[in-house]
């Protein structure tokens, strides 16, 4: 009865919003409060499915921390329904992190758009029907009861930046251009500059500190560095 309440209460209005330009994607991300053309989640009401768009990318939001179970349960959904020739492919994507927890580098799985799960398939009444009512899952961003698929460019992006992830790790840096630091550690330990440069890649700041009489970058660890 819980998720049918939250169900009705999304048919009522809750608004996704697309950022101009941005497409879906772009969307999920952002803040509400700085988009402004309006998409919703469809409802779990059944409808007549336009076949005519064919294969596509589809994003549909989940509960909060539920995405891999959505992803779980869909997949299982499909085998046993036999729908592996409408819906293709159910993934959640994420890409490792490095954090700072208690002073010390924790690695993390973090997920790219948190609260949704892309899927690649043919919609019909069918298999909308199957999507659509796979527990934790409160509906596809769409438009009305029509699930809006993804712009190809953003599939590609997202793929290609999924596959160079592979085996790679993402710093998650809290500095931004600009930031004043004080160095903690290294033989520029206790001096103070400002951040010029930020490398999540590689763990990777350069401090610009004043020495000789001028500003001189210097490539320091993320975690030689604090925020003043």
């Amino acid at each position: 009865m819980a998720d049918q309440a939250s169900n009705d209460y999304l048919d009522c209005g809750r608004y996704r919003y697309l950022a101009c330009g941005g497409g879906v994607l772009g969307a999920l991300r952002l803040p509400l409060l700085y988009l402004y053309l309006p998409y919703r989640l469809t409802s779990n009401r059944m409808a007549k499915q336009d076949t005519s768009v064919g294969r596509a990318w589809y994003a549909i939001h989940t509960y909060a921390g539920y995405e891999n179970a959505v992803a779980r349960n869909l997949r299982q959904r499909i085998e046993s329904l036999g729908l592996s020739d409408k819906i293709f492919q159910v993934i959640v994507p994420t890409e490792r992190t490095v954090k700072i927890k208690g002073g010390r580098r924790v690695e993390e799985e973090e997920k790219v758009y948190p609260g949704y799960v892309l899927v690649d398939m043919i919609v019909d009444d069918q298999s909308w029907y199957v999507v659509r009512n796979t527990p934790r899952v409160t509906g596809f961003v769409g438009s009305g009861v029509n699930p809006v698929p993804l712009q190809q460019h953003e599939v590609d992006e997202l793929l290609g930046r999924m596959q160079a992830a592979e085996g790679s790790i993402r710093h998650a840096i809290d500095l931004s251009i600009g930031d004043s630091v004080t160095i903690v550690d290294g033989p520029f330990k206790e001096l103070d500059g400002k951040v010029g440069e930020v490398d999540e890649a590689r763990g990777k700041v350069k401090v610009l500190v004043a020495m000789f009489g001028r500003e001189t970058p210097v490539e320091l660890d993320f975690l030689q560095v604090k925020r003043i």
